[in-house]
């Protein structure tokens, strides 16, 4: 069985992985070892002794070859699981559902986004939050051009995606707080462009 703390942190980081992806080949290259369990007293809840090396989406790479039922059966039937309050318990079972809607092949680009945020550093887990939180702020068609701005961005070496945030252009294209979150996001270890 997975520990509480894996199960909470699927439920982070299908929530910010899903909406805004962070990823660098340096930050692929770390290994999960690398990851320290926090002190006893930080420790949320009752359950196992955190493990390192936990991977947050390590129960649905187990489980994503299921049909739905049996995922919710599994979820539903893992002692970590049940431990947690209600509320959670509903949140974990909707973006399991959500997950097993996607197709294959974005079921895996969630499940690395995961495994990327499990190696993002506690300062920049923290500025991908304050990140997404002022894009979720935005309306539709802004947040999407900026989310098409952080895609074309992520094909360039970091010192340029400055230089391009403060171009002429992007003044022209994005407001001065659209370009604070390029700006916040440009500092976050970004991937690759997805094809």
């Amino acid at each position: 069985m997975y520990g509480l703390n894996s199960i909470r942190g699927w439920l982070v980081a299908t929530a910010l992985a899903v909406a805004f992806a962070v990823v660098s080949p340096a930050a692929a290259m770390r290994p999960y070892g690398q990851r320290q369990a926090p002190p006893r007293a930080q420790r949320a809840g009752p359950g196992p002794r955190y493990q390192q090396g936990r991977r947050a989406g390590q129960w649905l790479r187990q489980y994503k070859d299921l049909p739905p039922e049996q995922q919710r059966r599994a979820l539903e039937n893992d002692p970590q699981f049940r431990r947690l309050p209600q509320e959670k318990q509903q949140q974990l079972q909707q973006r399991l559902q959500h997950f097993s809607s996607r197709p294959p092949q974005e079921q895996q680009r969630i499940l690395n986004r995961m495994d990327t945020w499990q190696r993002l550093s506690p300062g920049q887990r923290e500025q991908a939050r304050q990140v997404f939180s002022q894009m979720k702020n935005l309306p539709p068609q802004r947040r999407q051009a900026v989310r098409n701005a952080i895609q074309a961005l992520r094909g360039m070496p970091p010192e340029a995606r400055q230089r391009e945030i403060d171009s002429d252009r992007f003044k022209s294209q994005f407001s001065p707080e659209e370009r604070g979150i390029l700006g916040g996001a440009s500092k976050l270890p970004l991937a690759p462009p997805e094809e």
